[in-house]
């Protein structure tokens, strides 16, 4: 859930700069927990100078004085705190689970309230162009709603509605006295306008049956036969006007799901280039968009954000449609994004089947609306970069108009004031969210770690997957503001200089040749090694642009662990599975088969392998196999075998026999 880079913090910014690794945090805010402690309290106590939630890390000086860890300010014990909700006991607060859990909600009262908690509400729009009809995507997506309507999150005050567009947007009507809902067609997308005050969000629970008849219906009505000529424009821009404004009023969720740019439409145009270049910062087309463009979907993002409103995106695209300009409205409204290169409900079924399964989570995954995250750190600290889809409020606040479990956040953090005089430092991660009950909460996440005084006790507690996550999103902002091949000498740099420093501090005399690594930091060369290959990075490949900038997009978005996944895939033989060693649940043995080696080395033509790519699972037949169907998708594996030698990059050993080089 919150975890640093460093699992002791250097007591000076001197003491940082000699060691050469990155400080930060990652964070996993609603992260979906199996065991989340739940108060309710009249009053929830707070330092009174900086804020701080009570917590484990703080001290009592008496049972009723405490002392806040975060700014050292000394505060007044509540009556109320002194009574033990669990235990009903009077005069230990220490005991009582905000100061024995470092991760907890809170019911929040009345004062943490701009507004009463508005219903959930679900915006759907929907490319009905003749490109996006074509793939059969509509289908799915109406068979998914259809399948998960009663898990959509929510309760009796839930709202929904409908648009569709190819060259004009469409309307759908939802009331009472209509026996099927009504299609209402406005063409002047250049003064869009919402033709109908009422129906168009209609209530879920009193509409469903309206609800899933438009939804038997679309793929009907919209069939690349429908109508006499072939549409093929998108005014994606018209739509996502008219969606802020007509879901603008209450928040919720605007969920895009487009299919290739808008080129109808002033405001939001952008044109099509059909080539795909392959280098650059975020790959620079031939015909970039101009800044004015990007700047109308960052304010379109704000705007929406400002009303609480989130813009997810679905992109389904067989040609180059710049994800980089779109995905600043998921980006700037803390929306989501998902993308599925050249999906085909024929030709392509592999992203079919995938689109279906995320739709499934997507749909009935927990949600917080009009949320807020503030991080606090010990007296000393600074905060100075964060990474994630959001919009930045103050230094330390983050405006999130939805939060769900899938996504993460990290920062970097500096040291400003020497932590001479402490033994420890505390971080604090607030997040005040509405669940889709309507009910105001706080999660509260607190992290304490040791103060290091030397290079070798901050070298031996090093967190490696923390640090290589949060490089990985520094290296997304360098290519996006420098150029891909600035962003891979940084990284191998973020490598190199921490392994020097380390060989710096041993001993003279007992070090030869070789590369001399601390054990916290012994994955990192490989993982430096999974991310200069990573798709987001790669040179001397061919790479489509939008592939490489969706590569990067998810990298500033996901969560540790999905990152590392994706970074570096867990590779197993499971045919011939034992139970030895394995793990007991629920009284039975679930065999564990040993991670291989990321080379072709481990694989066989008789057996069969499971490469955990976190979102996705590939499982490979060897061609000797009774099973095996010589499949034309075996190098969707075969290419994340990242230990081995291409024409472009290095083998695991080539690359450490270079790194060897480097440090002399």
């Amino acid at each position: 859930v919150f975890r640093s880079t460093l699992k002791s913090v250097p007591h000076t910014q001197n003491l940082l700069n000699k060691v050469k690794l990155p400080f930060g945090l990652v964070i996993h805010p609603f992260k979906d927990l199996s065991s989340l402690p739940v108060i309710s309290a009249g009053t929830i106590v707070r330092c009174k100078r900086c804020r701080t939630y009570i917590n484990p890390f703080v001290s009592f000086l008496q049972e009723r004085k405490w002392r806040c860890n975060m700014c050292f300010t000394v505060n007044d014990t509540a009556e109320e705190f002194l009574h033990h909700p669990v235990t009903k006991t009077y005069g230990e607060p220490h005991t009582r689970p905000e100061c024995t859990n470092s991760t907890i909600e809170f019911i929040a009262p009345q004062e943490y309230m701009l507004r009463p908690p508005q219903p959930a509400v679900y915006l759907f729009l929907m490319d009905v162009s003749h490109s996006a009809i074509e793939t059969g995507y509509l289908q799915i997506v109406c068979d998914s709603l259809l399948d998960h309507l009663d898990h959509l999150p929510g309760d009796s005050r839930t709202r929904i509605g409908f648009l569709t567009y190819n060259g004009t947007v469409h309307f759908y009507r939802m009331s009472e006295g209509l026996s099927q809902p009504q299609m209402i067609i406005v063409s002047d997308i250049d003064d869009m306008f919402i033709p109908t005050p009422e129906n168009l969000l209609v209530n879920l629970r009193e509409s469903k049956s309206l609800v899933q008849d438009l939804l038997h219906q679309l793929p009907r009505i919209h069939t690349s036969d429908a109508e006499g000529e072939i549409d093929t424009y998108s005014a994606l821009g018209a739509a996502l006007e008219v969606a802020k404004k007509l879901i603008g009023a209450s928040g919720g969720s605007g969920d895009g799901v487009p299919t290739i740019h808008p080129l109808h439409w002033p405001r939001g145009w952008l044109k099509v280039s059909w080539r795909t270049p392959m280098q650059g910062g975020w790959g620079k087309p031939p015909q970039a968009p101009s800044t004015q463009v990007r700047d109308y979907y960052k304010k379109l993002a704000l705007d929406c954000s400002a009303q609480q409103v989130a813009i997810d995106f679905f992109f389904f695209n067989s040609h180059y449609i710049d994800i980089a300009t779109l995905s600043c409205a998921s980006r700037f409204s803390a929306g989501d994004l998902h993308y599925y290169p050249s999906l085909h409900v024929v030709h392509n079924p592999l992203e079919a089947e995938r689109l279906s399964r995320d739709l499934e989570r997507y749909l009935s995954r927990k949600i917080g609306f009009e949320s807020v995250m503030r991080i606090r750190c010990t007296k000393g600290l600074a905060i100075h970069t964060f990474h994630g889809n959001f919009f930045v409020r103050s230094t330390d606040l983050l405006s999130l108009a939805n939060i769900n479990p899938d996504a993460g956040y990290a920062v970097n953090l500096s040291i400003e004031d020497p932590l001479t005089d402490m033994s420890a430092v505390c971080f604090q991660a607030a997040l005040l969210y509405t669940t889709s009950k309507g009910e105001r909460r706080i999660r509260v996440h607190t992290l304490c770690l040791p103060v290091a005084k030397t290079p070798a006790d901050v070298f031996n507690n090093v967190d490696c997957v923390a640090v290589v996550t949060l490089l990985s999103k520094m290296a997304v902002d360098r290519s996006v503001t420098a150029s891909i091949s600035d962003a891979r000498e940084a990284m191998m740099n973020a490598m190199v200089d921490p392994l020097k420093a380390y060989k710096e501090t041993l001993p003279q005399g007992m070090t030869t040749a070789g590369v001399y690594v601390p054990k916290s930091l012994s994955l990192l060369p490989l993982f430096i090694q999974c991310l200069l290959k990573h798709r987001a990075f790669r040179l001397g490949v061919s790479t489509r642009l939008d592939d490489r900038v969706f590569a990067m997009i998810s990298l500033k978005m996901q969560p540790a662990t999905y990152a590392m996944y994706d970074i570096h895939p867990d590779l197993y033989r499971v045919d011939d599975l034992h139970e030895e060693g394995g793990l007991t649940v629920s009284g039975r043995e679930i065999p564990q088969p040993n991670i291989l080696p990321l080379t072709a080395e481990s694989l066989s033509q008789s057996g069969v392998f499971l490469l955990d790519c976190g979102w996705r699972l590939y499982i490979l037949v060897g061609r000797l196999t009774p099973q095996s169907d010589d499949s034309r998708d075996r190098h969707l594996v075969l290419s994340r075998l990242v230990q081995d030698r291409t024409e472009s990059s290095m083998s695991t050993t080539e690359f450490l026999i270079n790194l060897q080089q480097k440090l002399t």
